[in-house]
């Protein structure tokens, strides 16, 4: 399924030191790729008993909703207590396929599912008591209950969200470092690669866990790999320091201009810095003036390039500006 994240506007500041990390709940938990057609990705196969929906989760996969709603509910006629079939209607319901969009219909597929067990509704109704869906009551407690239950069969999002929470209180009592780092390493030991994040991050930081540098680098490196834009810019931050890590300028460089190419500013201002100065990457006063671009568009403020920038030709200016197209294009 693909790894989307709801934003919540919850900046864990107390987590980062040299790079923006946002807290965000996990939505699915699970890392699978996105379908090729674009359409809604099929839930990921958890059930606790039984085998999965085999055609009925088939034909989702496939886009023919319509068909995998008929073929879940033949399976519910055969078994009123298929909870993977009970998963799948809730999905079929959430996203609008083939029929209606209907989040409170969806919610009460989930309730069923997780009724019988089946770990993925769970996470998903705990999520949607969380962000208070359409037609869903807000109640953070009932979410943290449900998050709790997924949590207790392994589930690796329900295990991130309660470490986010843990982090984020409840209104009455401080953030607690301890459990949250708890969650997050369990987390990331089930496969989540932003709970491998917030557990480096902790490690690196020492609160809720004794200081240890080098497990943070292997943490932030386990998130780079998995693509965690916040991932990338820590770990390489780490590789060109040589803080915890082996120093490997051109690594970083890479992680760089990696998440630099995903829009995140502050890789792209210490993307620019590198070529302005050739430490990691070719010297290039074209390419810092670039990426300085991008990075002073999203509100950072740099006066050494600017004053890099202000220097160059009429002649870099222009190949500065068709840099800027070409990564715009992207």
């Amino acid at each position: 399924m693909s790894r989307q994240r709801f934003r919540l506007c919850f900046i864990l500041a107390v987590l980062v030191a040299s790079g923006p990390a946002v807290a965000q709940f996990s939505v699915n938990g699970v890392v699978m790729p996105p379908p090729a057609s674009g359409a809604p990705a099929a839930p990921p196969a958890a059930p606790s008993s039984g085998p999965p929906p085999d055609l009925a989760f088939g034909a989702y996969q496939r886009g023919y909703y319509a068909t995998a709603l008929r073929e879940a509910m033949n399976r519910l006629a055969a078994n009123p207590k298929d909870g993977p079939a009970m998963t799948l209607i809730a999905e079929i319901y959430k996203d609008g396929v083939s029929v209606k969009r209907d989040p409170a219909e969806a919610a009460r597929w989930y309730r069923l599912a997780a009724d019988v067990g089946d770990r993925q509704a769970t996470f998903a109704l705990g999520l949607m008591l969380l962000t208070g869906a359409p037609g869903v009551t807000k109640d953070r407690a009932g979410a943290a209950a449900l998050f709790e239950k997924a949590a207790a069969q392994g589930h690796a999002g329900a295990l991130y969200n309660l470490g986010v929470m843990a982090i984020e209180g409840d209104g009455s009592s401080p953030p607690d470092f301890a459990k949250a780092a708890d969650f997050f390493r369990r987390s990331a030991e089930a496969g989540d690669d932003d709970g491998a994040y917030s557990y480096g991050v902790l490690l690196r930081d020492g609160r809720g866990v004794p200081l240890d540098i080098a497990a943070a680098a292997r943490w932030l490196k386990r998130a780079a790999d998995g693509g965690i834009i916040a991932g990338e810019v820590e770990y390489a931050i780490m590789l060109f320091n040589g803080v915890g890590v082996g120093k490997d300028e051109a690594g970083a460089a890479k992680l760089f201009l990696k998440a630099a190419g995903k829009n995140n500013p502050i890789a792209q201002n210490r993307l620019a810095h590198l070529y302005a100065t050739g430490r990691g990457v070719p010297k290039d006063p074209v390419q810092a003036a670039a990426w300085h671009r991008f990075a002073k568009a999203a509100g950072i403020q740099d006066a050494e390039l600017d004053a890099l920038t202000a220097s160059l030709s009429a002649e870099q200016m222009a190949k500065v500006e068709q840099a800027v197209r070409r990564q715009a294009e992207f």
